[in-house]
C-alpha cells in the first residue's frame, strides 16, 4: 500500500480553536490519519498521511470547516507509513515565529508559481534567502541562496535585521519546504519597510514537484518533518535516515562515524546530551528493537 501524505496550511481567525480540534479528532481517527495538525487562532498547520479515501475524507471535514473552504494542500506519498501516531495540537501559533503582530491575511509577499520564481532567480538585482533551519539547508537548497544559519524560525526576525541593509535595492525572494514559513517571514519584510518581496507559492515541495531535474534550479533534497526524512524531484523519497535523538538527517557515511550510537547520539548532537538522557535514549532503542523483532510498525516520527 502507498500513503498519500498531504502538507497543508491556511491562515485564517479561528474563535475556539478547541473546538476545531475537537471537531477534527474523531474524523483524523475513523479514517486511520496519522501525522500532526496544530491549530491556533490564526489558523491551521499540519502534515498527515493515511490511505486516499482517508486524506480525502480528513480535508474534506478541514475545509467545510467555517473559513477553511480555500484550504490549499500538496501531496507526496510514501511506501510505509510516515507517522507512528496522530497528534492534534494547541498551539500560540501556527508556526512559530515569535512576532504577534505579523498577520499573514493583511501582508504578504509576491506570490510566484515555479516558473516565475525561475525566472525571477536569473535576474541580477534579486537576492534569494533559505528562511529554514540550518539542518535543513545543509541538505539541500536554491543555487546562490543565502543561508541565515538559525537554528529556528523562531530567530529569524532577528537575523533579518542584523543583515537588512546588505538587501537595500534588490527584490527579496523567500523560500521555505511548504510555504508556511514565507508567509510570515514576507509579512515581516514588507511590514518592516522592504518594499519588493516575493514569496515561492507552495515552496519546495511545490517546485521539485513541476520542475524537471534539467530545468531546475534547486541544489540537494529538501528535509522533510516526517519519517521519510527527505525528498528530491519529483518528491521521490531520498536517501537520508534520521538520527533518533535529535532527528537531523544523516547519510550511511554518517554512520560510521565514531560519534553514531543507533538511537543515542550522532556527529550533530554527540555533545547536546547528558549520560542520564543518553540512557534513556538507549532504553528507547532496545524497546524499538524488541517491537521489530516482534514484527510490529515502527516508526521515527511521532
Amino acid at each position: 500500500m502507498q500513503f498519500v501524505v498531504a502538507a497543508l496550511y491556511h491562515f485564517n481567525s479561528v474563535k475556539n480553536p478547541q473546538a476545531m480540534i475537537d471537531h477534527l479528532a474523531p474524523i483524523c481517527k475513523e479514517n486511520g490519519i496519522c501525522g500532526s495538525l496544530l491549530i491556533a487562532s490564526e489558523g491551521v498547520n499540519g502534515t498527515i498521511a493515511g490511505s486516499r479515501i482517508g486524506i480525502d475524507n480528513t480535508l474534506a471535514a478541514i475545509r467545510n470547516y467555517p473559513g477553511f473552504s480555500a484550504l490549499m494542500h500538496k501531496e507526496s506519498s510514501a511506501s510505509k507509513q510516515p507517522f507512528r501516531k496522530l497528534k492534534l495540537r494547541l498551539k500560540k501559533e501556527i508556526v512559530t515565529m515569535g512576532v504577534p503582530l505579523v498577520d499573514p491575511t493583511n501582508t504578504v509577499g509576491h506570490y510566484l508559481d515555479p516558473k516565475g520564481w525561475n525566472e525571477l532567480l536569473e535576474q541580477d538585482d534579486v537576492v534569494v534567502i533559505d528562511t529554514r533551519n540550518d539542518y535543513e539547508v545543509e541538505i539541500g537548497t536554491f543555487k546562490n541562496a543565502i543561508n541565515p544559519d538559525i537554528k529556528t524560525f523562531g530567530e529569524f526576525p532577528k537575523w533579518w535585521e542584523d543583515n537588512k541593509e546588505r538587501f537595500h535595492n534588490k527584490r527579496v525572494a523567500m523560500f521555505c519546504t511548504g510555504g508556511i514559513r514565507c508567509e510570515k517571514s514576507t509579512s515581516f519584510a514588507i511590514d518592516d519597510g522592504h518594499p519588493d518581496v516575493y514569496h515561492l507559492q507552495g515552496g519546495i515541495l511545490k517546485y521539485l514537484e513541476e520542475v524537471k531535474p534539467e530545468q531546475s534550479l534547486w541544489d540537494g533534497e529538501c528535509y522533510v518533518f516526517d519519517g521519510r526524512v527527505s525528498v528530491g524531484h519529483g518528491l521521490k523519497e531520498g536517501p537520508y535516515s534520521a538520527c533518533y535523538a535529535c532527528g537531523k538527517p544523516i547519510t550511511d557515511q554518517d554512520m560510521q562515524k565514531p560519534e553514531f550510537e543507533r538511537g543515542v547520539s550522532c556527529h550533530n548532537c554527540i555533545n547536546d546530551y547528558d549520560d542520564e538522557r543518553k540512557a534513556r535514549f538507549r532504553e528507547r532503542q532496545k524497546q524499538i528493537e524488541l517491537s521489530k523483532a516482534r514484527g510490529e510498525s515502527v516508526s521515527f516520527v511521532e
